[in-house]
C-alpha cells in the first residue's frame, strides 16, 4: 500500500483531532482488516490517541505537560528558535511521534471515547505531515 500525508493544521499548542482524516483514508483504500501506522515529521509535536468526548480531559494534560516541562528552565541551550523550543522538543520526546491502530471491518479499531490528536507543542503552531502507512 502507498504512504499518504495527510496534512494537520495546529494554529495554537494543544491536542487537534484529526480521526476523521484518517477515517477518510481508511475508507479512500478500501482496506477491511490490516494495521494503521501514523508517524508526525516533526520535533515539536506528538501523536496520541485520547479522550474525545470531555474537552477538559485534553486541557488537563496540556496543563500537565506544560508543568512538567516549562519554558524557560536554566538548564536550556537551545534557545535560538523561542523559549517555547526546547519544551516542544522535550514533550515530543516524552510522548509519541508514530501509532498503531488495528483495521477491522473496514474502520479503525478504537474505542467508543477514543480519537486521534495531533498535539502541537509550539505556541505559533503550524502545518503538521502525519504520514499514514496501511498494511493488510
Amino acid at each position: 500500500m502507498p504512504v499518504k500525508t495527510i496534512m494537520v493544521y495546529a494554529s495554537q499548542p494543544g491536542l487537534v483531532n484529526f480521526t476523521h482524516q484518517v477515517v477518510e483514508v481508511i475508507r479512500l483504500l478500501g482496506i477491511q482488516e490490516g494495521l494503521c501506522t501514523l508517524f508526525v515529521q516533526h520535533t515539536s509535536a506528538s501523536l496520541l490517541i485520547q479522550e474525545n468526548a470531555d474537552p477538559s480531559a485534553r486541557r488537563d494534560l496540556e496543563r500537565w505537560l506544560n508543568r512538567l516541562v516549562p519554558e524557560g528552565d536554566a538548564l536550556y541551550t537551545h534557545t535560538l528558535e523561542g523559549a517555547d523550543d526546547m519544551p516542544a522538543h522535550i514533550k515530543a520526546a516524552l510522548t509519541a511521534t508514530s501509532l498503531s491502530i488495528p483495521i477491522v471491518n473496514g474502520e479503525l479499531g478504537l474505542g467508543t471515547w477514543q480519537g486521534i490528536y495531533l498535539w502541537e507543542h509550539r505556541r505559533h503552531g503550524s502545518r503538521r505531515s502525519v504520514l499514514v502507512h496501511v498494511g493488510e
